[in-house]
């Protein structure tokens, strides 16, 4: 297979000097095997910790500040500053597993119309039972999702810390939605990017992730905002959450 295809990878990062040297070191290995074009961009998004500091410590490290703070002004500041033809957007608190990058440029490889792709997220640092509490919301969800393809034919999910999209889709949709919060951002960009190609979800592409939003607000609290927001911007074309709680700062 031809490899021609670049990636940027963008990091939005807020006061995550604790996990974002955890998260590049992943992310280098994993283009450290692989041949492919890739940048790394993380977005220090207002921080007041060191997040900026240690992330230039790291080789090819890219730091691009934006100071409204936001996961989607921090998702559109480093889609704006990146030059790839995919941009995958991961969080701070990921861990890229390996062949992570392989399966992401097969999947576009094999399909030139795909427009974003995504899988879930992997929660590292959780309970068991509370990973069992997640694996059934991902089924759910996904049920939901074909539901609302069949029913509204509007059905698109991605997964807000694990998802790529097509410069060229993305661009069409002029970029990301800022007058989101938080809730929502990712149906948000699946609804109105599928109208340019398919959006593909997948059990095949995990990531890892921290569940701490999960263990703070509880899986079914999170579960139930989640599912909510996602047919709400589906039906409405707007959150139906406005705010969110920060779990760090």
């Amino acid at each position: 297979m031809q490899r021609t295809t670049s990636i940027s990878i963008t990091i939005p990062a807020y006061n995550e000097e604790a996990n974002i040297g955890r998260c590049l070191e992943s992310v280098l290995k994993e283009i450290k095997n692989n041949s492919y074009e890739a940048e790394i961009i993380v977005v220090n998004n207002a921080s007041t910790d060191k997040t900026k500091e240690v992330s230039l410590s790291f080789p090819r490290v890219r730091v691009v500040d934006e100071t409204k703070k936001g996961i989607v002004f921090a998702r559109q500041a480093g889609f704006l500053a990146s030059k790839g033809d995919l941009i995958a957007n991961i969080d701070a608190d990921n861990i890229m597993p390996n062949g992570w990058l392989e399966k992401v440029f097969t999947e576009f490889a094999n399909n030139p119309n795909l427009a974003a792709l995504s899988g879930p997220c992997v929660f590292y640092d959780l309970p068991w039972w509370i990973k069992i509490q997640t694996k059934f919301f991902y089924g759910l969800g996904y049920l939901i999702y074909i539901f609302s393809e069949i029913v509204f034919k509007k059905g698109a999910m991605l997964q807000g810390g694990n998802f790529i999209v097509r410069r060229t889709a993305l661009e069409k949709i002029n970029g990301f939605d800022t007058s989101i919060s938080f809730y929502g951002e990712d149906t948000d960009i699946a609804r109105r990017i599928r109208r340019i190609g398919p959006v593909k979800f997948t059990f095949r592409l995990p990531i890892l992730s921290s569940g701490r939003r999960l263990a703070k607000e509880g899986a079914f609290t999170t579960g139930y905002r989640y599912a909510l927001n996602f047919f709400w911007i589906l039906v409405f074309k707007r959150p139906f959450t406005k705010g969110y709680k920060d779990i760090r700062g």
